[in-house]
């Protein structure tokens, strides 16, 4: 025979269920053992229709709990739930005599061998369907040791289905959140103070994959320009640091090997973290928001135009820069010499900040990334 566990190594099992539901099957097993009866089981129960459904169970027959569940229930004499943590048996509620002559004992408990059944309720909770722990004794009645036992179980197995039901609700809300991500076609990276990737979506992970603008090394971002990099490690140091960043509407632009030109954009955590929905996010300090800046180039010279005071030939210089690229195709384009294309552009670089064509379209990405924001 096996050795019946005692109390400590019953509750270290209980809340390891608590933690890995899987674990419940077995801790049915123990309790089975722990209280010396015939069968054991965790169930829910209707209050209104007394139907009740068998989560995990030892030492009773399927085709019994099936009856059960299909006719028995309300001819159970238990089936007035008990107050939370009350261990009843049916001696309890009924005239025992009475009890024996009628359906539920006479056609269903004693052609199992069984005499009594005792319930105790294991949520505190007024909801339809309360947890209850169901023993059935043996040919022998609930006894005073028996019941002690019970009572002495309650707490820990009441305190483990909180567990479970926690855990399994953050999952829920995280999967919901996650599959909300998976679904945007922006890039959404949660990263932590070291700038390592916790958590990314779908168009995250399809950039990582191309590695065209960002990249993935050792588990920490990394962007194709040094600087840019840098930047988002000074920025992912601390959640101050994210959330100045945010405040000031710090946008990065990014530009990948093939010339394609995207937007990063930072945002603290709080802002995408819904009453701690996404679990997985322990760690991370913020969240980086990358997409492809599609340019519409009037729109992004017109607030260049304003911004840095141009001319309107200076304008249609950086116009068609942003369009066609390249000196030799907008002399072309606007019937000008190379000379003066040149002349132009070095005025627009002076008022803009910058000393190259290729930093002028990043600038013109920043101010893409204002008007999509």
């Amino acid at each position: 025979m096996p050795r019946s566990p005692s109390l400590s190594e019953l509750t270290e099992n209980i809340y390891d269920a608590g933690i890995n539901p899987e674990l419940w099957k077995d801790v049915v097993v123990r309790l089975n053992d722990f209280i010396g009866s015939r069968a054991c089981g965790l169930i829910s129960k209707d209050s209104v229709s007394k139907s009740g459904v068998t989560h995990y169970y030892c030492g009773v027959d399927p085709h019994y709990i099936q009856l059960y569940a299909e006719t028995y229930s309300r001819y159970d004499p238990l089936a007035v739930l008990p107050r939370y943590g009350e261990v009843r048996s049916i001696p309890d509620l009924v005239d025992f005599e009475a009890y024996r002559r009628g359906r539920f004992y006479q056609e269903w408990l004693q052609p199992q061998g069984c005499a009594d059944v005792a319930n105790v309720l294991l949520e505190r909770s007024a909801s339809a369907c309360p947890v209850l722990m169901s023993v059935i004794p043996g040919k022998q009645m609930l006894d005073a040791e028996k019941r002690a036992r019970i009572e002495a179980v309650v707490p820990h197995l009441s305190r483990a289905l909180v567990i479970n039901r926690t855990i399994e609700s953050r999952q829920r809300e995280a999967a919901a959140f996650v599959d909300v991500l998976d679904g945007i076609n922006t890039g959404v990276i949660l990263l932590d103070a070291c700038c390592r990737i916790v958590h990314c979506n779908r168009a995250a992970q399809t950039m990582l994959a191309d590695d065209g603008v960002l990249r993935s090394v050792a588990g920490r971002l990394e962007v194709n320009s040094p600087a840019a990099t840098a930047a988002l490690r000074t920025i992912f140091c601390g959640e101050q640091a994210v959330a100045a960043a945010a405040a000031a509407d710090r946008t990065i632009s990014l530009m990948s090997h093939d010339g394609q030109h995207y937007v990063a954009q930072i945002l603290p955590l709080t802002s995408i973290r819904r009453d701690g929905a996404l679990e997985q996010s322990a760690g991370a300090v913020g969240a980086l928001f990358v997409w492809k800046a599609e340019l519409d180039s009037h729109s992004c010279v017109e607030l260049i135009a304003r911004t840095f005071d141009l001319t309107p030939t200076e304008i249609r210089v950086v116009q068609s820069i942003i369009d066609v690229g390249g000196v030799p195709e907008t002399a072309e384009r606007l019937g000008i010499a190379e000379t003066t294309v040149k002349t132009h552009l070095h005025r627009v670089f002076a008022k803009a900040g910058v000393s190259r064509q290729a930093d002028l379209i990043r600038r013109a990405a920043g101010f893409a990334a204002r008007l999509l924001s």
